[in-house]
């Protein structure tokens, strides 16, 4: 049998991050990914996708998101939706409509089974909370045989109600661990039978959240659960430094990030403009930022440089830039905290634009 576990949608965040244009497209991807995984799950014959947590980024969604939901929902009947409340989405209501294939859980442990030939399947999940954060692990009580798969939302290792407890979970026959929370794939062993994962965010909503993004396919056929990454983001953030010292323009500094970061259209970039910089020269992050249009997304560039500069060759300046920097350059800052006051300065006596 084949099953999804996703978790960690936020449907309806903000995305502040990007500008409002940017932010609004991406609200509409976000929904957009979770209608495409739901084709694929019907598409591929999934049995159950398993929701574990922050479905929606808000207790109190909005309508069009929840309509949203639910109306994706039903459009798969023949899937099951295994949907576990997060720490975001603890308190939101679900649908006074009925929906025989949406499967909740509550804060004791809800089982599902799924029986296909002689194979069994079991999902197992529980809703951490203040209240049953210590006792919850006690009252696990699963088959040896068969597969048991088990979903929590939390941080491994986290305290109270945000916290899982892989110790308290050994030896209670779980064959895999479905957990939602960190917003990045990455897993691991617990005991000599059970294996844990988190799948991640299935979209980057801000730099982040930079990476590859998508779910986990889960196959229980065979002697083992197999899981599968499956990439499923429509867009990438990536996060990329790029050395710049030694460029003398704008443009100089737009080709030289063009050689170091390969840029693909439909992704979204955070560059880091770093190494050293002229004294003199102004801020290259604006005009960057406007040349990379025409290579992705949407680019942010910062200005991450620091400023070369010989406070020796003022010495002998006896001119108010001169002393400026004498008397900079005996104070009690660090060195890059100096460069930068002396060129933010020295562009200030010069009646120069600012860029802090």
């Amino acid at each position: 049998m084949k099953f999804i576990h996703t978790a960690d949608i936020h449907l309806g965040s903000a995305l502040n991050k990007f500008p409002k244009e940017i932010a609004d497209a991406r609200k509409a991807e976000l929904r957009d990914t979770f209608k495409r995984l739901v084709d694929y799950a019907a598409r591929e014959r999934v049995r159950a996708v398993i929701l574990a947590g922050d479905v929606f980024d808000s207790d109190a969604p909005f309508k069009k998101d929840k309509d949203f939901f639910y109306s994706v929902v039903k459009s798969a009947p023949q899937v099951d939706f295994l949907y576990l409340r997060g720490n975001h989405d603890s308190a939101s209501v679900y649908t006074g409509e009925t929906l025989p294939n949406l499967k909740t859980f509550a804060e004791t442990w809800t089982v599902y089974e799924y029986a296909e030939g002689e194979e069994r399947v079991r999902i197992a999940g529980a809703e951490l909370s203040a209240t049953n954060a210590t006792s919850v692990y006690s009252s696990l009580d699963l088959p040896k045989e068969g597969k048991n798969i088990v979903a929590l939302h939390g941080q491994i290792g986290g305290a109270g109600k945000d916290g899982v407890d892989l110790k308290r979970l050994r030896g209670k026959n779980i064959d895999y661990l479905a957990l939602g929370h960190i917003h990045r794939p990455e897993e691991g062993k617990f005991d000599d039978r059970g294996e844990y994962a988190y799948c991640g965010c299935l979209e980057g909503r801000g730099f982040d959240e930079a990476g590859e993004h998508g779910f986990l396919l889960l196959d229980t056929s065979g002697e083992k659960i197999a899981r599968t990454f499956v990439p499923f983001a429509a867009r990438t953030v990536v996060e990329a430094d790029a050395d710049i010292t030694g460029v003398k323009d704008a443009y100089g500094a737009y080709r030289r990030v063009k050689e170091l970061v390969s840029f693909q259209k439909k992704d979204i970039y955070r560059v880091n403009l770093v190494g050293e910089t002229d004294l003199e020269a102004e801020s290259y992050a604006g005009d960057v930022s406007q040349y990379l249009k025409q290579d992705c997304y949407f680019a942010d560039v910062k200005d991450k440089t620091v400023k070369k500069l010989d406070f020796h060759a003022y010495d002998n300046d006896r001119s108010l830039r001169g002393e400026f920097v004498r008397q900079v350059y005996e104070s009690d800052l660090t060195e890059e905290e100096k460069k930068r006051v002396v060129a933010y300065g020295l562009r200030a006596l010069e009646g120069r634009e600012l860029d802090v």
